[in-house]
């Protein structure tokens, strides 16, 4: 299907580069909100599926992958009201949010073994910590944020505090590394500091159904493809085209990368442009049962590269090699697993007191790589036959020894890494059954937390950068004061704040939950971690 150079009607034309949640979200809020025609939009996605990181594929077969799983809670005010007019594809008088609110109420989450520690499985583990880890955090919650600039969480915290079961649990839950952003890490204690009563039980946490490919894009796509949007895979944007007036407020184009030759999308003034900045699962490789995933750095096309050469035209759009320029520390490893007729889950919840989809994350915190594993809700997948299941995990440090096969997990096939995860176990002689049965197919992710990457003010654009006239940033990489990034909730607010100010709408952008405000919250999150 070619993709049109430039309006045929009267019609503004929108122009949505990255077909993430940020840009599906943004196509939906322009129909939806804009009372834009679906046709007039267009979504370019350079990949071959859409969703970005809210992936899900595979099937029993071929084994299914899982990269990972973005969390959700009930203040994600921006991310229910976009779902909220989507409908369920299997009953269209329901809509996705009163389905994820239902599944919810259905599967609770209750974590009765957060950490293993010793083989011992840990219900509600003490937080372990010390009078001055609970003055740190106090201090740090109460300071401005313009004070902490660059700063990381190691340089407010001593050393004991990333010894600390509050530590491992925070870490492996967000995925935060002790080098990665202070700024961010006050961010999250912030806004989820209404979860802190039921943190060492992963209590408050909402779940998808399905797999967040299944349960959130593909509902999405098909709406949109109802509206008539203009969807576009494997479409590279190689660079965008601002008018040549000094200071880069219009885009007057957009250039492709194509098979033969480069084409170029012509913009006209009262037509908008809404680009996706970087990718937190840019260049990431899967491997097999029998081969490691491949690590991928540096790539020379695709968002980064692109978002560098935006960044070339202004201060105002950010800079993206702080996010991406240190691999070492944004990377890690996650796996999933496809098994056939297994006692694995079956173990598991004896070992747990868990049935698969109510204890989340299982943290192994001997574990040298760090490993974590987390059985879902059974079907994971919309395809899923009965007699399979599907589980997900992660290691953050993959470059680090296993304790078992004696090599980092980056040069670790599927087998190994199961190899690794069942000498954390007490599996006994059920090892070589359950290996027969299982396909796990690891996957090599180098920028996964950049976004938690130390930075400064002006390092991540606005979403609206000044004087921008017919275009906005989308996604991860923007900045968006008080809210949290690595959630789904960050990249549909960019749209919503993209939408509805190019627009010109009188609409409001949903407000930030702010529970550090009620006193209420704030008395009950000081008990659970005293």
């Amino acid at each position: 299907m070619p993709i049109d150079s430039g309006p045929k009607s009267e019609d503004r034309q929108a122009y949505i580069v990255g077909g993430g949640i940020g840009g599906l979200a943004a196509a939906t809020l322009l129909v939806r909100d804009g009372g834009m025609p679906g046709e007039c939009i267009h979504v370019l996605e350079q990949s071959g599926q859409f969703g970005g990181s809210l992936d899900g594929a595979g099937d029993a077969e071929v084994g299914y992958v899982i990269r990972g799983g973005r969390m959700f809670e009930e203040h994600f005010a921006c991310t229910y009201d976009l779902f909220s007019t989507i409908p369920l594809p299997s009953d269209p008088e329901t809509s996705i949010t009163e389905d994820i609110h239902a599944f919810t109420r259905r599967v609770r989450t209750s974590s009765k073994a957060r950490l293993v520690i010793g083989g011992r499985m840990l219900e509600a583990p003490p937080l372990g910590l010390s009078f001055r880890d609970k003055w740190d955090l106090a201090r740090l919650m109460l300071r401005p944020e313009f004070s902490i600039g660059t700063r990381t969480i190691e340089d407010c915290f001593s050393p004991g505090f990333f010894g600390t079961n509050f530590w491992f649990m925070w870490c492996t839950m967000f995925a935060f590394q002790p080098w990665h952003s202070l700024m961010e890490f006050r961010r999250y204690m912030r806004r989820f500091m209404h979860l802190m009563p039921g943190f060492n039980r992963l209590e408050g946490i909402h779940r998808t159904p399905f797999n967040q490919y299944d349960s959130l894009v593909l509902p999405l796509i098909g709406w949109l493809q109802k509206q008539g949007v203009n969807l576009y895979t494997n479409t590279f944007v190689r660079d965008i085209d601002f008018a040549d007036t000094g200071t880069p407020t219009t885009i007057t184009g957009i250039a492709l990368e194509g098979q033969t030759e480069p084409r170029r999308i012509n913009v006209g003034g009262d037509d908008l442009v809404l680009v996706t900045l970087g990718s937190m699962t840019e260049a990431s490789a899967i491997g097999s049962m029998e081969v490691p995933a491949r690590w991928q750095t540096d790539p020379k096309r695709g968002a980064w590269a692109l978002w560098r050469n935006i960044a070339q035209r202004s201060s105002d759009f950010g800079r993206p090699d702080v996010f991406c320029g240190q691999v070492e520390k944004s990377k890690w490893e996650s796996f999933t697993v496809t098994l056939r007729d297994s006692p694995f889950f079956e173990l598991m919840a004896q070992l747990t007191g868990n049935a698969a989809g109510t204890g989340g994350l299982v943290t192994f915190r001997d574990s040298n790589w760090l490993m974590s594993v987390v059985l879902a809700y059974q079907p994971h997948f919309l395809n899923q036959p009965p007699n399979v299941q599907v589980f997900w995990g992660y290691a953050l440090f993959p470059e680090r020894l296993g304790n078992r096969v004696g090599k980092p997990m980056s040069e670790c096939s599927g087998k190994e890494i199961l190899e690794e995860l069942f000498f954390h176990l007490p599996i006994g002689d059920l090892e070589d059954q359950i290996l027969a049965s299982a396909n796990c197919i690891p996957c090599a992710m180098p920028y996964i937390t950049s976004q938690f990457m130390p930075r400064s003010a002006k390092d991540r654009p606005r979403v609206i950068p000044p004087g921008a006239r017919n275009f906005a940033f989308l996604g991860q990489f923007c900045e968006v004061p008080g809210d949290t990034v690595f959630t789904v909730e960050y990249s549909v607010r960019t749209a919503q704040m993209a939408v509805y100010k190019l627009l010109g709408l009188e609409r409001e952008v949903a407000p930030i939950y702010r529970g550090y405000l009620h006193p209420g919250v704030v008395f009950r999150a000081l008990r659970a971690l005293a």
